[in-house]
């Protein structure tokens, strides 16, 4: 089997089990009856992850049927996986410091796969996999337009719902806007770090021939 053809094997894996993920933390938060379960689709990782099924599924196909991928789907997959790989180092974050408020997180295995196993794996899958093209270095503001504009409308949100995604978005749960704005700036400097990286490897093990990007 050629290394594409055994890489597109490996993202309809990835997909399948992200989705599994995805449906089994589903309905294990509507089991749980609070707001927080209801609320499924509001977490940035939810909707980073069911874009990742998108991309992974698209670039099974082009596995099979393309010796490289397109440009515009290396973008897109660095894209996402800048979202998912942030939303798990921030969710560790979290569970760190919910242990330090001593307050009390589950983390079913779905839970540690979406934020855990499944970033580590496609930041893996993204360094060695064939065929990728280098990405633009304007991937990384870009990477921050999302989780801005969920940011905005999680904050619009927040107030008629009585519900946050995360305790650093509540007012009721940080000690003020300097905290707000301090671990937003983290969040927001995480994913452009992470996006840097990315980008950075990208262009490390593009072929000598290719043209430079700006």
């Amino acid at each position: 089997m050629r290394a594409r053809s055994l890489f597109g094997v490996l993202r309809l894996v990835t997909a399948t089990v992200c989705t599994v993920a995805l449906v089994h933390r589903l309905f294990w938060g509507l089991s749980s009856r609070t707001i927080a379960g209801e609320n499924f689709f509001a977490y940035l990782t939810v909707q980073s992850n069911c874009a990742l099924v998108v991309v992974l599924l698209t670039g099974t196909v082009l596995a099979f049927v393309r010796a490289t991928d397109p440009r515009w789907f290396t973008v897109s997959l660095a894209l996402v996986l800048t979202w998912t790989i942030t939303a798990g180092l921030a969710f560790a974050l979290i569970v760190w410091q919910a242990g330090l408020r001593g307050i009390r997180v589950d983390v079913p295995w779905s839970d540690q796969v979406l934020h855990f196993w499944l970033p580590a794996c496609t930041a893996l899958a993204w360094v060695l996999t064939p065929g990728h093209r280098g990405v633009p270095w304007w991937v990384v503001p870009t990477a921050l337009a999302f989780p801005l504009a969920w940011g905005g409308v999680t904050l619009w949100r927040g107030p008629s719902v009585g519900w946050y995604p995360y305790y650093f978005l509540d007012p009721r749960q940080v000690s003020g806007p300097p905290e707000f704005l301090l671990t937003s700036g983290i969040a927001l400097a995480i994913f452009a770090l992470v996006a840097t990286v990315i980008v950075l490897v990208s262009r490390m093990r593009r072929r000598g021939g290719e043209r430079p990007e700006v």
